[in-house]
């Protein structure tokens, strides 16, 4: 079963419009909720039960440093001169795998992935 995804405003349409075409249910910032804080962002994020996909790393001080309950997952794609599709195309590889999990804060690159816990939500 595929996650449920919230895309970050940073993520490009071509990318959103793509997963959207493979069947991934999929919420945009853009279209939803446009200009939000990142705070708000993220408690949506967790309210909905999505995972997080975004350019932004400041996710990551959230819910480690400021201990903000977090959504299933976050994916955290680094900045890379990469065409406006190529976020689409790792994330349905990343997806695609039987054996990943929700509960990580996942660093999505080109070349790497990485996996780091999420801390437990109260």
């Amino acid at each position: 079963m595929k996650p449920l995804l919230l895309v970050n405003e940073n993520f490009p349409a071509p990318a959103l419009r793509r997963l959207r075409a493979d069947g991934f249910d999929v919420v945009a910032v853009t279209e939803e909720m446009p200009g939000a804080s990142d705070r708000t962002v993220l408690e949506r994020a967790h309210e909905l039960g999505r995972w997080l996909v975004t350019f932004d790393r400041d996710y990551g001080e959230l819910v480690f440093l400021h201990e903000l309950p977090p959504p299933p997952a976050i994916v955290y794609i680094r900045q890379e001169p990469i065409p406006p599709d190529a976020p689409a195309e790792w994330l349905a590889g990343l997806l695609s795998d039987p054996e990943l999990q929700s509960g990580c804060f996942i660093t999505l690159g080109s070349k790497a992935i990485r996996r780091r816990a999420l801390p437990a939500a109260s």
